[in-house]
């Protein structure tokens, strides 16, 4: 099925040129042209789009305004900004609204692959209910205690960058946001970024207390309500995978690109629990109620409860808030990396195989069954001679 696409622009010349640098993609993508927010909102009203790129100020009703409309009523649509406006305020205004950040004037290519990877989401999460909620996910809970501690620096005369950092990159939910702000083009960073420490320093102090104080990008949860999962214990798991992950891709001797990818993706391996649990808690306790009773993963519990695992919720979202495609891979593949047709050492290798050994290892200990190492992907990349290894690493830990 051909994708849909709406571009919303007030200036003519704008909308043709989009028209012009986007005629490649007629074959693949239906695109309409709207001039104004009414005549986008009209447009909805015919059929639903899957990507919805806008511009942020125009005269009657915002491009911050429209996507909200566009949350509204269609609120499984992937929302783009695409303005040249870079100010603070218009900044913040968008993070409700729009999943993704684009600036004018946007180079064609990068507007191309932004566009072409919010339409190949779709084959990631195919059930229609679960893909409505993420795209309206706007926060990740984060540990009560780790964000009290990150308000209270940042209200400090003396908050220190590098304080900060370590608080948001010690949590799953913190360090998930933080990427996705970013890698947006709003802060002119030219450049991915897949380290949350990283992150926070390219970002600045102020800039990083602006978006938690005031657009609250950061959010957090009664622990208690969330009696499915603990969060404490997911960040402890997490990090404890995302560093094995780097001691398998220092061993491994990857570039840093792999490396940054990696420990990254090991931290956000579990955030689709995050998802779940936060927005179907009822739900997720049933799953792991089938875990219990059928003594089987709770991946797979959770298959049969909702029709979809953690692993490709989490790949959606992060799909959706523009992470690279080697995180989004990692997280969607890391219980079954057999499916995945790369036939190269990735982050989903280590992501993978942090994962099953800290599982493996925690196994002795636990009733239930852990995810288990798949020797047979190790096999297929030419590497199940550095299994030992790894599980010494593990050991080590």
């Amino acid at each position: 099925m051909r994708s849909r696409v709406l571009f919303v622009d007030d200036e003519t010349r704008v909308l043709q040129g989009l028209q012009r640098m986007l005629r490649s993609q007629r074959t693949d993508w239906d695109m309409t042209f709207a001039a104004s927010p009414a005549e986008a909102l009209e447009a909805m009203e015919s059929s639903p789009f899957d990507v919805i790129v806008s511009d942020m100020r125009m005269p009657g009703m915002s491009g911050v305004q429209l996507l909200g409309e566009v949350k509204r009523r269609q609120p499984d649509a992937i929302r783009i900004v695409l303005s040249g406006q870079s100010s603070e305020e218009s900044v913040l205004s968008s993070v409700g609204p729009a999943h993704q950040f684009l600036a004018k004037p946007c180079d064609p290519d990068e507007l191309l692959e932004t566009v072409r990877r919010a339409c190949g989401l779709r084959a990631l999460l195919r059930h229609g209910d679960l893909q409505r909620l993420v795209s309206q996910v706007r926060v990740l809970p984060s540990v009560p205690a780790l964000y009290v501690q990150l308000v209270t620096e940042l209200r400090s005369p003396s908050a220190s960058i590098h304080r900060v950092a370590a608080l948001v990159s010690s949590d799953v939910g913190m360090s998930a946001k933080i990427l996705q702000m970013v890698n947006s083009a709003f802060f002119g960073i030219r450049r991915r970024v897949s380290d949350p420490q990283q992150a926070i320093s390219l970002l600045g102090l102020s800039t990083v207390t602006a978006l938690v104080l005031s657009a609250k990008v950061f959010g957090q949860f009664d622990e208690a309500r969330l009696h499915a999962v603990k969060l404490s214990g997911l960040a402890a798991h997490s990090l404890a995978v995302a560093g094995l992950a780097r001691s398998i891709v220092r061993a491994e001797q990857a570039t840093s690109v792999v490396q940054d990818d990696s420990f990254t993706a090991a931290l956000l391996h579990d955030v689709g629990k995050l998802v779940l649990a936060t927005h179907m808690t009822e739900q997720y306790g049933l799953a792991l109620d089938v875990a219990a009773r059928e003594h089987c993963s709770l991946w797979l519990a959770e298959r049969e409860v909702f029709g979809a695992d953690h692993a490709h919720v989490g790949a959606y979202l992060l799909g959706l808030w523009g992470l690279p495609d080697s995180i989004v891979e990692a997280l969607a593949y890391h219980h079954e990396p057999d499916r995945c047709e790369h036939e190269s050492f990735a982050p989903l290798t280590a992501v993978h195989v942090a994962d099953a050994l800290l599982h493996e290892a925690e196994g002795a200990s636990s009733a239930a069954p852990q995810p288990r190492l798949s020797v047979d992907y190790i096999g297929r990349l030419g590497r199940a001679d550095a299994i030992a290894g790894w599980r010494a690493l593990e050991r080590s830990a």
